[in-house]
């Protein structure tokens, strides 16, 4: 299994623990985003940089993606491109995206931006947490332990 993490938005809060992780268990880990992300310096982690635009490192992680693996996103349709992959997403607020629950959050996105487009003003998430950081945290050690 390779671990691929979507850099772009991904949180500072996460990033010492998805790195003791990585050390911890030897995960070959591959960030992709379309600026420079530093999670820590390790043989283990390789570090992509893709062209500007929306779904630059999306799609790169799709194209790399094989069946088991494990990607670290925030968004969900890419979370649901990984899903029809046969591979694995956790988002960064410890959700774990299955079969059975990333078309609902899909429609759910779908449903707020059209919401968005139509002029409607809708708050966003929360901002991200110390609490946010333990769901993750604890998705991620429970989704290892079965693998590792």
């Amino acid at each position: 299994m390779i671990l691929y993490v979507d850099g772009d938005a991904f949180p500072n809060l996460l990033k010492p623990i998805l790195f003791r992780a990585i050390q911890r268990l030897n995960l070959k880990t591959t960030v992709i985003a379309n600026k420079k992300i530093n999670i820590g310096k390790s043989a283990l982690i390789t570090y992509l940089v893709v062209d500007l635009g929306a779904d630059e490192a999306d799609d790169k992680i799709v194209e790399l993606l094989e069946e088991g693996d494990l990607v670290i996103t925030a968004d969900i349709p890419l979370a649901n491109r990984v899903i029809e992959k046969k591979a694995h997403a956790i988002d960064h607020r410890g959700e774990l995206y299955t079969q059975d629950n990333i078309k609902q959050y899909l429609a759910i996105r779908n449903l707020m931006q059209e919401i968005r487009d139509s002029g409607e003003l809708t708050k966003g998430p929360a901002p991200f947490s110390q609490k946010d950081a333990q769901s993750f945290a604890n998705q991620l050690n429970k989704f290892l332990q079965k693998f590792y």
